[in-house]
């Protein structure tokens, strides 16, 4: 079944936006960890300007980048890719605080209105602009939510996913760090398969093992 806005229009035949959670402490990384450089810049900006390369390019209306408070840097660095920001004072309580400020911040006050949401991880450094626009493809083909299955790591649950306004709600079930797998467990959910990989960065071991394989 295909879901639908208040309007009565399928919330694939509007826009887009992006959601990058970004307010986590990085504590397995020692702290400051959207901030390491990685090839010249902050590991942030990586995947923050995949998103504006898809916004550039249409794809995306728009986005949104989750931080918490107190972080100029941070804050300069999103910002400077133009990405709208939203504070998370709660942000130690967990990823799903996150989640559920983004997508509050995306219902009301985007225009036009959002119909979906791409959650971008910040701490993903390889993301690329065509997987977005491959998910955007797939999820406007299904109105269903859709996630990429990238084909070295076909076993791992693959992000960003893109999550149809219609399991928004959802969100609000969610607490500490529990992802999107729990969110979207019991919902259909479209693969689309995509080439490499989109490791995340946890530990410092994991950004040098990044820089290495590069």
């Amino acid at each position: 079944m295909r879901a639908y806005s208040e309007r009565g229009t399928r919330n694939a035949e509007l826009p887009a936006y992006a959601l990058i959670l970004a307010a986590g402490s990085g504590s397995r990384f020692g702290g400051e960890k959207l901030l390491a450089p990685f090839h010249g810049r902050p590991l942030v900006a990586h995947a923050a300007a995949a998103v504006a390369e898809a916004i550039a390019a249409g794809t995306l209306a728009g986005g949104v980048a989750v931080i918490p408070p107190a972080a100029p840097v941070l804050a300069r660095t999103l910002d400077a890719l133009g990405l709208r920001l939203v504070e998370n004072p709660e942000a130690v309580l967990g990823m799903a605080t996150s989640l559920r400020r983004g997508l509050a911040a995306l219902g009301e006050h985007t225009a036009p209105p959002a119909g979906g949401a791409v959650i971008v991880l910040a701490d993903q450094p390889f993301l690329r602009a065509e997987v977005i626009a491959r998910l955007v493809a797939g999820w406007r083909q299904s109105g269903r939510s859709t996630r990429p299955r990238y084909l070295a790591t076909p076993a791992e649950p693959g992000h960003p996913v893109l999550l149809d306004r219609s399991l928004w709600h959802l969100a609000g079930r969610l607490t500490g760090d529990t992802g999107l797998k729990q969110l979207l467990g019991g919902e259909p959910v479209i693969h689309v398969d995509v080439a490499g990989a989109n490791p995340d960065v946890d530990t410092p071991a994991d950004l040098r093992q990044l820089e290495d394989s590069r």
